[in-house]
């Protein structure tokens, strides 16, 4: 049985060139379509579970299909270090390694520049990292991060950029983007030579930086643009700054970038961050907050998140979310798995987790049908207001 939504659109099993990205409809700046690739479409807008290490933490391939993900995300520089690009090289890729047969991502090692920011050195050529599991030296540039992605073997990957701080000011994000564009190009330069992996073809996405500049955010779309790759995400966003900053420069991007190339604004976000974000034009996005949050006692409903491991819900007979068809929600009660979580036993945060990425996939689901049925308005408005509520039911 295909995943929730799969029929969305008639065209959507149809075997299509590696790139192409379909655009089946639109409701103001929101859209809806497939992105295909050499392991499958990616129905959009879509979210993408993170699998740092190659895995969504607790959840095995099967149980990440049924939750409906048409794509995962993979991370280079863990990756790289564990099990190594030798390794997955000679493996065939991750996918073969892991046993994954739907799409991949995998992103450049540019947010690692940003969150590991104590173990790393920056300079035009590219950036040296020190391992955090034995101090080994890394060096990421244009050529080694593109065959890095190449031995991993994803479908999508990511340019490698430096994720510049929000609160960079002109002439400091005015030099990060340039060093970003420069190793762009280059990296452009080489896939062009050879746009394939393990036999496959492999699309090259750019990523535009800027902090919360919009010059420097125009400029960086419009120079984007320019190189005419498959795809383009917008980075930079979620490390820190007001939500209202984030949905303005999301809108800046979005107003410029192009309208035919799939957008993907990375590590973004909560619920209400994906629907407004949505609205203005995005069609991919990762995170990691549906599984951490999950391991960590919290679960996301319809009707509002809540702290499943809180007292309050120890007698609780009700599943997580009464609307959810999820493996949780059909076979345990609030307070069967609050009474596993409190126990360290670790159903709880298999359970939670495969929730929560359900949500997210049903969330991304039931977008794309609003936006193609032309009741998105009225679907972003009454979700807004129901995920305002505190996991209680309707």
């Amino acid at each position: 049985m295909p995943p929730a939504g799969i029929g969305t659109f008639a065209r959507v099993n149809e075997t299509k060139t590696p790139g192409t990205f379909d655009i089946a409809a639109k409701s103001g700046r929101a859209r809806t379509g497939v992105l295909h690739t050499a392991h499958g479409p990616i129905r959009t807008p879509a979210f993408m579970p993170v699998g740092t290490a190659g895995s969504v933490k607790s959840l095995s391939n099967p149980e990440i299909e049924a939750t409906g993900a048409d794509v995962i995300l993979g991370n280079t520089y863990h990756l790289w270090l564990r099990p190594g690009c030798d390794f997955l090289r000679d493996w065939g890729g991750l996918r073969t390694f892991s046993g994954w047969n739907k799409a991949l991502l995998t992103d450049s090692g540019g947010f690692q520049a940003w969150s590991l920011s104590s173990i790393r050195k920056i300079d035009d050529e590219g950036i040296t990292f020190r391992s955090h599991l034995d101090g080994a030296k890394l060096r990421f540039t244009s050529a080694t991060v593109l065959d890095a992605q190449r031995a991993i073997g994803a479908d999508i990957i990511m340019a490698l950029d430096e994720c510049t701080p929000s609160d960079a000011d002109i002439p400091t994000a005015t030099r990060s983007w340039e060093r970003t564009l420069s190793w762009t190009r280059t990296m452009a330069e080489l896939w062009h030579k050879d746009p394939t992996a393990h036999g496959h073809p492999q699309l090259l996405f750019g990523i535009a930086q800027g902090a919360l500049h919009e010059g420097i955010r125009e400029r960086s779309c419009r120079e984007l643009a320019e190189l005419d790759l498959p795809g383009l995400a917008i980075g930079g966003l979620s490390v820190g700054e007001p939500e209202p900053e984030m949905y303005r420069i999301a809108s800046i991007c979005t107003e410029v970038l192009p309208e035919h190339k799939p957008r993907y604004v990375m590590g973004v976000g909560t619920p209400r961050n994906l629907l407004e974000l949505i609205d203005l034009g995005v069609d991919m996005f990762d995170c990691v907050m549906p599984t951490r949050n999950a391991r960590n006692g919290m679960v996301f409903t319809w009707n509002g998140s809540f702290h499943y491991k809180a007292a309050k819900v120890a007698k609780d007979p009700r599943p997580f979310d009464p609307d959810c068809t999820c493996l949780a929600c059909s076979s345990h009660s609030r307070a069967y798995l609050r009474h596993l979580f409190v126990g360290g036993e670790i159903l709880a945060l298999r359970m939670a987790t495969a929730h929560n990425v359900h949500f997210y996939q049903e969330l991304m689901d039931r977008s794309r049908k609003a936006i193609a049925d032309g009741t998105w308005p009225e679907f972003k408005r009454t979700t807004l207001e129901r995920l305002e509520r505190k996991g209680e039911p309707a």
